[in-house]
């Protein structure tokens, strides 16, 4: 079973994911964002939102550090906590498709840290995607 990190560490998790905005390719929205996953194996993997002119190309932060993590780690990989900034000063929690593409190597209790309107919210995974689409269930989330 992984450890939850300590506040102190889920901000500087947050700190990277801001260092790593700083990378965006955002022409389109400007909206630079940033993510930070840290690994059960004390690995931290990070990336950033990469844009499309048809923006339905475009990868968020999030994906994008999910697939490097995959890249470089192997599908062996869990994550123990995550953290999503922007350099726009607005909330912005991962969005539906990114929560659902992280589910299937976080579990319910990892820490996600996030900005939101009343500043950095932590929070836990299955509190931000309570009905999310899982495998192990053998059914639909609901129950169905």
């Amino acid at each position: 079973m992984m450890t939850s990190p300590s506040q102190s560490a889920l901000l500087d998790l947050l700190r990277q994911a801001t260092i790593a905005a700083e990378k965006s390719y955002s022409p389109y929205s400007g909206f630079r964002v940033g993510a930070a996953l840290l690994l059960d194996g004390g690995q931290l993997v990070t990336g950033t939102n990469v844009e499309n002119v048809s923006y339905g190309l475009t990868i968020c932060a999030e994906r994008s550090a999910l697939v490097r993590a995959v890249s470089e780690f192997g599908p062996g990989i869990r994550i123990n906590a995550i953290a999503v900034a922007n350099l726009n000063e607005a909330a912005s929690p991962p969005c539906g498709a990114c929560r659902q593409m992280l589910a299937e190597f976080a579990g319910p209790d990892v820490m996600i840290i996030f900005p939101a309107t009343t500043g950095a919210t932590t929070m836990r995974f299955d509190e931000v995607l309570p009905f999310g689409f899982d495998m192990t269930l053998k059914k639909n989330p609901l129950g169905n």
